[in-house]
This record gives structure tokens, C-alpha cells and sequence, in this order.
């Protein structure tokens, strides 16, 4: 049997053996040329990219940090293919135009990656691993055995029907799918940005657009870097019939919760900042996320509320059609009150209030709620319109004002109280 290993071509060794003094001292010229014109066209284009705006400032800032070695990159292959006319030996410019390579793609990576996902350790975790994925794929092709390892790849394989599988296509198709699925993060943050300045289109629709772009150029990549790796979409069929029925037992919960998250964003029946009390939990909402929607208390505490509970139960939202809500101070005073005098205490000290509404209908009130057993209850009705900065605050200064105002003027707030007659024991 032939032996079809492709043969190890080691640059280094290349570099060492056969260059003449005379071709390398060229080729470092023509290196040096490289470098000289790279650094002089950064020059000259960088203050152009600086005063890109908007969407595409995100663009020209990868650009501007890979901007220097991809020149650079660009220039040494020109120089290269010239060069190659009159001399054979370029053996230092081929080891410096994969280093270059290598940069290149990092940091175009990188910076897509960063404007892609939120920062965070995961993100760390991922720029370094993509970074010595491509600097170990340089040094093999630098030391010539990456031949010899796609060789061995791909002689571990299988066949399925037609088609034959190995470690090496399986390699590929991961590659490229997530080089795709980096660019598609990219493009939806792109749009997600462009989106986001349309001033007349709501919050909720927007965020549901953005959601639906995301997802759709995920699926769109994923379809997209199999066929390009060598893969038959008609092959998964087997696996997307297995994914159904998945779907329909193990993932039902998460493609609910997914659905109802896009129905929530569409019927814009719970938005982004809205005060809402659903399953025992009270809160502003502070994200709509495609599984779950989180709600932050007043207290600072955080929870996560699965979308399909805010379709399925009854939700009360304090600011759906209009942010003013009723807030009512129950108080007590003694039957010898000045009801009159109490109730003009009571409207002067919400009137005071820089979060009470003053005019129209929902101005101050005073109403007479019963007469107790201690004393008569009276309740304080005011409306407010930032509800979103907290009731008990505001509840604070209105009892502080009113108990200060009652010690003024003399106005009891009765206590229960009990009367103990003491009855002398007869003796005979």
C-alpha cells in the first residue's frame, strides 16, 4: 500500500538551509519596505477612520487596531509575488506572511467578539482560546506537520449512506460554524444599534426585532457554514427529527418561554421599566430576555420570572396606559379632633410633596373612612406619577410631616386602651 503522508515542510529548516546570505539581506529589505509603507499608510488613514460616526464606528475601530499589520500584510504579499519574478528564495517572507496572517485574524476576531457578547469571563475565555488556536495553527504550519495532522483527521472516518464523515470535516465544520456564528453575533449588534436610535418606534418592538434578527442570522449561519464545510443539510434530518420531539417532551418549557418571550415584546402588554406584581413578586421590569424576564424590587433584589408565567397568570401592571398610581395613608385620630382642622393638616402636608399630583382629578384627598372603637379613621388619598421611585419612601415623609404637624396643633392619635376597675374584696 502507498503511503500517501504528505511530507513535512518546515519553514524554519527552509530558512536556515537554503538561503544565501545575498536572498536573505533582500528579503529583509523587503520586509523592511513592508513595514516602512504599512506604518505610513496607517498614518495616513487613521485620522479618516477617526471621524467615522454612528453604526460604522464600531467597524472603523477593528479597522484602526488592525489596521497597521494588515497593511503591513498586504504590502509584504505584493512585495513577495515581485519579488518571486527574479528570485526563488523567499523563505523569510513566507514565515512572516503567516505570522501576519495569525495577528490579523486575532485581532479582527477579538474586536468582533468584544462588540458581539457583553464583557465578561466567558468572553476572556473565548478571545483566549481563539488566540492560541490560531497561533498553534501558525506554529504547525510554521514547523510543516499541519499536513500530516489534516492527513491524520481525515483518515479517522465514517460512512453514513453516500456520505463519509471524519475527525477532519467535523474540525471544519466547528470552525466554520463558529466563525459564522461570531459574524452573526456581530451583524445583530449592528442592527440591535441601528435599531435602538429609531426614536418613534416603541421599546418592546424594537427589542422583539432585534431578538428576531439575532436568532434568524444564527440559524442563517449555522445553514450556511455546513454546506461550506462540506456537510449535506439532508443528512441532519435524522437530527432534526430527534430535536422535535425533544422539543415536543424535554425543551418544551424553553421553546414556551421563548415564544411567550416574542409575545410579550409584540403585544407590549409588559415593557421595559413597568412596575408589575405576577406570581407574589413585585418589581420594575428590568430586562425581557428570550427565556426569562427579570424584575428588580425596591429593595435591590432581582428576580427571574420565566416568560410563560407572565402569559399564563394574572399580572397586575401599575403602568400600563398611564404611570399615576393611588397610594392611600390610613390614620387614625381621637373623637375630640378637629376633623376640620386635621383633614386642612392633612391636604398641607401633600401639598408639600414634590411627588404628589396637585391638580384635577387626582388631587389630595381626605376621606372618612369609620369611627373605631379608639378613635375616627381617616384615610389620606394622594396619586403620584414616578411610581417607579418607591412608595415607602414617600409614605415616610408624609407620616414624618403629619406627625409633626399633629404634635403642633395638638391632635391625639389614639391608642387602645384598657380600663382595669379594681373591686374590693367583702370580708365578713
Amino acid at each position: 500500500m502507498a503511503d500517501n503522508t504528505p511530507p513535512i515542510d518546515n519553514l524554519l529548516l527552509h530558512l536556515f538551509a537554503d538561503s544565501n546570505a545575498t536572498a536573505l539581506l533582500v528579503q529583509i529589505g523587503v520586509l523592511a519596505l513592508a513595514v516602512l509603507l504599512g506604518w505610513g499608510a496607517a498614518r495616513l488613514l487613521r485620522p479618516r477612520m477617526g471621524r467615522i460616526e454612528g453604526a460604522w464606528a464600531a467597524g472603523a475601530a477593528g479597522l484602526q487596531k488592525a489596521g497597521l499589520p494588515l497593511l503591513v500584510l498586504a504590502f509584504l504579499w505584493l512585495l513577495r509575488e515581485l519579488l518571486g519574478l527574479w528570485q526563488k528564495e523567499l523563505h523569510l517572507l513566507n514565515l512572516a506572511v503567516p505570522l501576519l496572517t495569525a495577528l490579523v485574524g486575532i485581532r479582527l476576531i477579538v474586536h468582533v467578539l468584544r462588540h458581539a457578547l457583553k464583557p465578561s469571563e466567558t468572553l476572556k475565555t473565548w478571545e483566549r482560546s481563539i488566540s492560541w488556536a490560531i497561533w498553534i495553527g501558525v506554529a504547525m504550519h510554521i514547523a510543516g506537520v499541519l499536513p500530516r495532522i489534516r492527513h491524520a483527521l481525515d483518515t479517522v472516518a465514517f460512512t453514513s449512506g453516500a456520505h463519509r464523515f471524519s475527525l477532519l470535516t467535523v474540525f471544519e465544520a466547528l470552525t466554520v460554524i463558529v466563525l459564522a456564528v461570531i459574524l452573526a453575533l456581530w451583524a445583530s449588534q449592528f442592527i440591535e444599534s441601528r435599531l435602538m436610535r429609531v426614536p418613534h418606534m416603541d421599546l418592546s418592538l424594537r427589542m422583539a426585532f432585534t431578538k428576531a434578527a439575532r436568532t434568524f442570522l444564527l440559524v442563517l449561519a449555522v445553514l450556511i457554514a455546513l454546506p461550506a464545510a462540506g456537510i449535506d443539510l439532508t443528512v441532519l434530518s435524522v437530527f432534526g427529527g430527534a430535536l422535535g420531539v425533544g422539543l415536543g417532551f424535554g425543551l418544551q418549557k424553553i421553546a414556551s418561554n421563548y415564544v411567550s418571550g416574542f409575545i410579550i415584546l409584540l403585544d407590549r402588554s409588559i415593557r421595559i421599566g413597568d412596575l408589575i406584581n405576577v406570581d407574589n413578586r413585585f418589581g420594575q421590569v428590568a430586562q425581557i430576555n428570550t427565556r426569562y424576564t427579570l424584575l428588580r424590587a425596591q429593595d435591590g433584589t432581582e428576580s427571574i420570572v420565566p416568560n410563560e408565567t407572565l402569559i399564563t397568570q394574572t399580572v397586575v401592571n401599575q403602568s400600563l396606559s398611564k404611570p399615576e398610581i393611588r397610594m392611600a395613608l390610613p390614620i387614625q385620630v381621637a373623637y375630640s379632633t378637629d376633623l376640620d382642622q386635621a383633614r386642612e393638616i392633612l391636604l398641607a402636608i401633600a401639598g408639600k410633596h414634590p411627588r404628589v399630583v396637585q391638580a384635577g382629578a387626582e388631587a389630595p384627598k381626605v376621606l372618612l373612612r369609620e369611627f373605631a372603637d379608639s378613635g375616627i379613621n381617616l384615610d389620606l388619598a394622594v396619586w403620584i406619577r414616578d411610581p417607579e421611585e418607591g412608595q415607602l419612601n414617600l409614605r415616610s415623609d408624609l407620616y414624618w410631616g403629619i406627625w409633626e404637624a399633629f404634635k403642633k396643633a395638638n391632635i391625639e392619635i389614639p391608642f387602645p386602651q384598657r380600663v382595669l376597675h379594681m373591686v374590693a374584696e367583702k370580708t365578713s
